[in-house]
């Protein structure tokens, strides 16, 4: 007897511990995709969770939203989440998820779970029985309400709002703030319509909040995002290995931040870019052309020539973190009849390694600062200014 009230107990303890650890796993995974907002609390004690549904997101905007102390539990689509033995063991472990059956036994589905409501656990449904399309809510169904008069406690409405943005119905994922708003708790008593309707409400107050933008990185995102902004990085990166001051990189920090599901492609373009300029400076110098190479310096010349001497073309992968600009090692390479073949294998991965880091991690800083992108004028002035001294610091420090 003592056995099993101990492993009734543990089995007690580990559901808020779970709740919490899922709570935590989504909070943090929503955060990198954009961010989550919430708004209200549930009431103490157990209640019946009813909300819109218009994304597989939702789910995961709930669990980060709602508190872990009442250890949420979601109904899910038996016919589909629980019908292989992998998409169960997903449902159920990262999404607290449980089976209701679409076709026949999912009232007794759902009341199962009335002694879990009255020692203070929370339910959450769907009534609308599936995803709707984004923008619309379909009628609730009765099997929430129903739960919530068999069990005495409260029917609390939530509406959730970005999610159709985040993960659009048969879409891909891309980044997008979620907001999760609470209502008061409605009684058991409460019809469909009624409930549905709290539900439309709020979700009205919610989609009304848009969330501020600034005008520079909308713009700014509008070039980066297309076709142009492609070549831009191209261009940009190409002319720097030849005479361009300005390195790739602070291309990358400006338009990966913009628009964060850009960066990969905006970064094997300015890669791109650069290692074809790269090739054509060695080409130039080998041919006796000399270019323009603003902002460098005699002594990082002679650094360079005797690093070459010594590795050759391998000499390049120290050009990523001395501060010495790529166009310095491609004219001094091509000076030093160093092999197209062999300079564009060892810069490929020097470069590679800097600009991939570099355009991937701002594109990361993009997405965990989505909710702050009002502010994007004043981190182009940070950055610009950083970039500036950072710039003159090093010339500095080889003249």
């Amino acid at each position: 007897m003592e056995d099993e009230l101990g492993g009734a107990g543990d089995r007690r303890c580990a559901r808020p511990r779970a709740a919490y650890l899922r709570r935590a796993l989504w909070w943090t995974l929503l955060t990198l995709t954009g961010g989550v907002q919430r708004r209200g609390q549930l009431p103490p004690g157990g209640c019946v969770v009813v909300a819109n549904h218009s994304s597989h997101a939702d789910t995961a905007a709930l669990l980060a939203a709602l508190d872990a102390r009442h250890s949420p539990a979601i109904g899910a689509a038996a016919d589909y989440w629980f019908a292989s033995r992998r998409r169960s063991r997903i449902c159920s472990r990262l999404a607290a998820g449980f089976p209701v059956r679409r076709t026949g036994g999912g009232m007794d589905d759902l009341l199962a779970r009335a002694d879990g409501l009255r020692a203070g656990g929370a339910v959450v449904l769907f009534p609308e029985g599936t995803r709707a399309r984004a923008g619309e809510l379909g009628a609730f169904h009765k099997g929430a309400l129903v739960l919530a008069r068999h069990a005495n406690v409260p029917v609390v409405p939530v509406a959730i709002a970005g999610t159709d943005r985040l993960l659009p119905k048969h879409g891909r994922l891309r980044p997008a703030l979620v907001r999760v708003a609470i209502g008061e708790p409605l009684p058991a008593s409460v019809t469909p319509e009624e409930a549905r309707d709290a539900v439309a409400a709020l979700r009205r107050r919610t989609n009304e909040e848009p969330l501020r933008d600034s005008a520079t990185r909308k713009r700014t995102a509008t070039v980066a995002g297309s076709r142009w902004g492609l070549a831009l990085a191209f261009a940009w990166a190409c002319a720097e290995a030849l005479s361009w001051p300005l390195m790739p990189e602070l291309f990358l920090a400006i338009a990966c931040v913009a628009v964060p599901r850009r960066a990969l492609k905006l970064s094997l373009l300015a890669l791109a870019g650069s290692l074809a300029g790269g090739l054509l400076a060695l080409q130039l110098a080998a041919s006796g052309v000399q270019l323009p190479q603003p902002l460098t310096t005699e002594r990082m010349r002679a650094e360079v020539r005797e690093e070459l001497s010594v590795e050759s073309a391998a000499a390049v992968r120290h050009q990523p973190w001395n501060g010495i600009p790529f166009k310095v090692y491609a004219r001094e390479a091509g000076r030093a009849d160093i092999a197209p073949s062999d300079w564009l294998a060892h810069s490929a991965l020097s470069r590679g390694s800097r600009t991939l880091t570099v355009g991937l991690a701002f594109g990361a800083f993009g997405f965990l600062v989505h909710r702050l992108r009002r502010f994007y004028a004043v981190y182009l002035a940070l950055l610009c200014g950083g970039f500036a001294t950072g710039l003159s610091l090093i010339v500095a420090g080889w003249s």
